[in-house]
């Protein structure tokens, strides 16, 4: 994988080994980013199941402020530390090991030297497992954590962008009022969420 565009632009980036993970595809990743165009600029950037960090990476090449990744997968983390160190990116994020639907971990402290957190993100990238949601035993986990997210994260005019596999689009039934937009690649599909008057 490498970042599409911005500061860091051609740049490669390193995927974790095995299946636990599963990359955005690189073309899809920039309809996202098409999609977002100035939203990024200067943004605040929670990324839930990072992985990688590919999204909260291109979104720092891109221009925004700060992120925040969650991942618990020993094998990602060891990849998101290595790219956020080899793109010189770590005074702009914070990386956070645990349960991404876990919403006490989703603002940690701010930590000097880094760019203040501030109380509701303007982006919030929402890429769980695909198991989770299709799962009828952990899919109100997974849609209980974005009306959270809808609820108290998301500033005002900012976009939750919710990866979902492309058949499980009308699973995502949520309590939280937003403005909805669906987009599908394949066996892929990207929500894109914001509140409304956003």
């Amino acid at each position: 994988m490498r970042i599409i565009a911005g500061e860091h632009r051609g740049r490669r980036i390193q995927a974790p080994d095995g299946e636990a993970t599963r990359p955005m595809l690189d073309r899809v990743r920039e309809a996202l980013f098409g999609t977002l165009g100035e939203r990024v600029e200067g943004a605040q950037v929670l990324d839930l199941f990072a992985g990688s960090g590919s999204l909260s990476l291109e979104a720092l090449s891109r221009g925004a402020d700060a992120a925040v990744l969650l991942e618990r997968n020993s094998k990602a983390l060891e990849a998101l530390h290595e790219n956020v160190e080899e793109l010189g990116l770590a005074q702009s994020v914070y990386v956070v090991r645990g349960n991404a639907l876990d919403p006490r971990l989703w603002r940690p402290n701010s930590k000097p030297g880094r760019p203040q957190l501030r109380e509701r993100f303007e982006l919030v990238f929402y890429d769980p497992p695909y198991p989770l949601l299709e799962d009828p035993k952990t899919r109100g986990g997974v849609l209980g954590a974005v009306d959270e997210l809808l609820a108290n994260f998301l500033a005002p005019g900012g976009m939750l962008v919710f990866h979902t596999p492309a058949r499980g689009t009308e699973w995502a039934r949520l309590s939280t009022p937003c403005a909805r937009e669906t987009r599908v690649y394949g066996s892929s599909a990207l929500l894109y969420l914001s509140l409304p008057g956003a």
